[in-house]
């Protein structure tokens, strides 16, 4: 399975980041794999921020008090992360990845820049 993410690199503050995760070798709605989003920063560390279950379902991290929504696209095989109203600690790298009981499959990461 191999994942590739996609989206701009640079953000302003107060707008909305929007990546694409593009899933090959494996269907999106596989039974009981999620589909997630997770990013790291220098200052906040890796942090969880939510995913997409095989039913559609979709689980969030707390700490993002409800800025963050991911959707898939089953056609396409793909799913989005969108975070609204980012500031600069939004700044950090994205990762897609497939998890089943644990993370095994991530994208090379995408770098995102907020400015202020």
């Amino acid at each position: 399975v191999q994942l590739q993410g996609s989206g701009p690199g640079l953000v302003k503050s107060s707008q909305t980041l929007s990546l694409t995760c593009s899933v090959f070798g494996e269907s999106i709605t596989t039974n009981y794999v999620s589909w997630s989003w997770i990013r790291q920063s220098p200052v906040k560390g890796l942090e969880y921020m939510g995913a997409v279950q095989w039913t559609g379902a979709t689980y969030y991290n707390p700490s993002l008090k409800n800025r963050a929504s991911i959707s898939w696209d089953t056609s396409k095989n793909q799913f989005t992360l969108q975070l609204t109203s980012v500031t600069p600690e939004d700044s950090a790298v994205y990762f897609c990845a497939r998890e089943r009981a644990a993370f095994t499959s991530w994208d090379q990461g995408t770098q995102v820049t907020v400015s202020s």
